[in-house]
């Protein structure tokens, strides 16, 4: 899907044409009166859904909320995704997050020190990141870990058939999966809008052979904790949460 792109700061049109030769959108001078559109603002680039009772604009800001929250107080080390992509004592594995989304467990995993190569194809979600990637830079508090984070816009299994960059210790999928229940599950109506636009993955059983092929030491793959083996393979290993897993695959 695509989305149209709004903005009503004269100052920052030019960023704005930019964006819209970059990744596609059109660039409207007013906001249609329902669907989803993307603004920018003094405050960033957000996803609006459009029309009554619409839910809240969905950005990516790794400097307050939800972030900030988990960069100090999330567990560290602890936390499953730390240990699943092999952050033990000192280590500090490079990771390629295959399925950025919106950024955030890339950029907790950066937060723990990790050089991440984040790729991403949904133009619309691409475009977010780099937004948030901009703020983020010119933060004070967070600016160190967001040059840990290095973004490629394509479609993840060419990227990694023909990978051009550092080759990655860990390769971290988390493909949005096309469960309708899980979805009317989400606590966030903002994500339901992003979830809605961007699509699920449904190709993303064929992520899995060329991420072992190319990682250095593991695949992790996260999952809802009753889903499916992505691509019917079993793990090495799983660690499993309340609400999630994370499989591990050795390379192929």
């Amino acid at each position: 899907m695509t989305v149209p792109l709004h903005c009503p700061d004269v100052a920052l049109r030019p960023h704005a044409l930019l964006l819209a030769e970059r990744y596609g959108f059109a660039l409207l001078d007013a906001l249609p009166l329902q669907g989803h559109a993307l603004q920018l603002a003094e405050d960033g680039l957000a996803l609006l859904t459009l029309g009554p009772a619409a839910p809240g604009p969905v950005r990516v800001d790794f400097a307050s909320g939800a972030a900030e929250w988990r960069r100090k107080h999330g567990g560290g080390r602890g936390q499953a995704i730390a240990r699943a992509c092999g952050l033990k004592g000192g280590a500090t594995p490079r990771v390629l997050d295959a399925t950025a989304g919106l950024g955030k467990d890339g950029f907790a995993l950066a937060s723990l020190g990790c050089e991440i190569d984040l790729i991403e194809r949904s133009p619309i979600a691409a475009a977010l990141l780099e937004d948030g990637l901009l703020r983020a830079a010119a933060h004070p508090e967070v600016a160190t870990i967001a040059a840990k984070l290095h973004l490629h816009r394509g479609v993840a299994t060419g990227l990694m058939a023909n990978w051009q960059g550092e080759q990655p210790d860990v390769i971290y999928l988390d493909p949005m999966f096309p469960d309708t229940k899980r979805k009317s599950a989400l606590s966030k109506k903002e994500m339901q809008a992003f979830q809605a636009v961007v699509g699920a993955d449904e190709d993303a059983d064929a992520l899995l052979a060329p991420a072992r092929a190319l990682a250095r030491a593991k695949v992790v793959v996260k999952r809802p904790r009753h889903a499916p083996l992505l691509a019917g393979l079993k793990p090495a290993y799983a660690l499993e949460g309340d609400s999630v897993r994370f499989d591990v695959y050795l390379p192929a």
